[in-house]
């Protein structure tokens, strides 16, 4: 069953602990937490002190907390989002080069290691690190902002890496998919081999509870 991340990105600040404990509530696997930095993307967000803040509620209920650094130089603070409990760690292709050592790093700290590359970056910039990662993070949207819409060609990447996982017997590796995701068109980007659907706007608004959004996006990428 494909797993769902609730972007706290979307989330009220001032209500962050509540709105987190509603969603791992309504049946989150995974709670994702965009860290930017204002240099690789437009955009300034959260640090580890709000991933030590969340980590309570996620490791009472058993549920992934899943970061994902936006960040130039990401090494330098792997360890700090590590400490402050971050379950899982994912970095973008264009900010390490040295991914392989990025990717023991995060290892040895005892942290599943993700990677991801923005909408224009090749595919094929991820072929030599597969074999390293517990995850990949397809972006479907450039990174920097919630409330996008979905890059329609992000389908065809998901199915090309879902295929390219299988060649290499590498299917454990999930297949995690950021921006746009909706009600509208989870099944398509399930149908294309995604693992796990992460959603900010489509779970954290004023139109629905979380737990109604969260179950609605569920049934839709059952199809």
């Amino acid at each position: 069953m494909v797993k769902i991340a609730p972007s706290i990105l979307s989330a009220d600040f001032s209500r962050l602990g509540d709105q987190v404990s509603q969603a791992i509530a309504a049946g989150a696997e995974y709670i994702h937490v965009d860290v930017m930095d204002g240099h690789f993307v437009p955009n300034l967000t959260v640090g580890p002190l709000v991933v030590e803040a969340v980590k309570p509620l996620t490791a009472a209920a058993g549920v992934t907390l899943d970061v994902h650094l936006m960040i130039e130089k990401p090494e330098r603070l792997i360890p700090d989002f590590a400490r402050a409990g971050a379950d899982s760690i994912t970095v973008h292709v264009e900010t390490c080069p040295h991914l392989n050592r990025t990717m023991q790093q995060i290892k040895a700290l005892g942290v599943q290691a993700g990677v991801t590359l923005n909408p224009a970056t090749p595919l094929v910039t991820l072929e030599e690190i597969l074999d390293e990662v517990d995850l990949v993070l397809i972006m479907s949207v450039n990174p920097g902002f919630g409330g996008q819409e979905y890059i329609p060609a992000s389908s065809r990447r998901i199915a090309r890496l879902r295929e390219l996982l299988a060649e290499r017997g590498l299917q454990h590796v999930e297949v995690e998919v950021d921006g746009g995701v909706g009600v509208h068109n989870a099944a398509q980007i399930v149908a294309a081999g995604a693992t796990i659907l992460v959603a900010g706007t489509a779970i954290f608004n004023s139109q629905a509870s979380i737990a109604a959004n969260l179950t609605a996006l569920r049934a839709a990428a059952a199809g």
